[in-house]
């Protein structure tokens, strides 16, 4: 395991990349799965290192990158945006191209992660093999416009400054800019192959968005976990093994 940051306009994004064991063809290459948290999380999380393990088992190496304001990377968690984060994972998509080692790309987020990992796919077609956005957070667009997110409403034409959550808070600015992205776009313009993965007792995230995107990508298979939560605490094997059959 290597860890280091990754420039992004200043801003230094916490990563890891992660081996497989070994590399299983004559040209020393092996794809690469870049692995990307959700709203409040970061690398170490139970489920995103299940994924890591789960693509290093199959001869994956994998790049976990923590985004602005969260886990070990520079910026304050009040401050992020999804903007702040397609930057991100466009500059984590472009440290993987320099990669000597990458023979294929593909990019898997969890939560907010999903819902960004769908956003960057549309916007970096020709660099990405395939999309694995898990509990996919489409939801949260819906309800910047709708004036309801994360529990709290607000009057979504006259945004406040802050919204207070149990411990953090998120400044209007998160807000404002979610109230603009529009996932459908993003999905339209991805041709390739996606699985989508959500256990059906998720908490967090209603999976009739999942079932939508499903519907709505070119190319698309939904692993429904029975039982399961939006971070999969009770049957992680079921997820990790729809990512093995799937990149296989």
């Amino acid at each position: 395991m290597k860890e280091f940051f990754i420039e992004n306009d200043g801003i230094r994004l916490h990563a890891k990349l992660d081996m497989p064991k070994t590399i299983q063809n004559e040209t020393g290459k092996c794809p690469l799965v870049i692995v990307i948290h959700g709203f409040t999380g970061h690398m170490e999380e139970n489920h995103i290192v299940a994924v890591v393990e789960a693509v290093n088992d199959i001869g994956f190496a994998a790049l976990r990158v923590e985004m602005y304001g969260h886990g070990k990377s520079d910026g304050k968690f009040e401050n992020h945006t999804l903007y702040k984060w397609v930057t991100n994972a466009l500059a984590a998509i472009d440290y993987a191209k320099t990669l000597d080692f990458v023979s294929d790309l593909y990019l898997c987020g969890h939560s907010q992660g999903g819902l960004l990992t769908m956003l960057v796919g549309g916007m970096r077609v020709d660099d990405l093999k395939a999309l694995i956005p898990l509990s996919p957070a489409w939801m949260i667009p819906d309800g910047a416009r709708q004036g309801s997110l994360l529990g709290q409403s607000f009057d979504p034409v006259h945004v406040p400054d802050f919204l207070e959550m149990d411990d953090r808070r998120l400044n209007r600015d998160y807000i404002l800019v979610a109230q603009t992205i529009h996932v459908e776009d993003e999905i339209e313009r991805f041709r390739g192959p996606v699985l989508i993965v959500q256990g059906d007792k998720d908490e967090a995230v209603p999976l009739e968005y999942a079932q939508r995107a499903e519907k709505l990508y070119a190319n698309a298979r939904l692993v429904v976990v029975p039982g399961d939560t939006h971070c999969f605490d009770y049957h992680p094997e079921i997820m990790t093994a729809a990512i093995k059959e799937f990149l296989k």
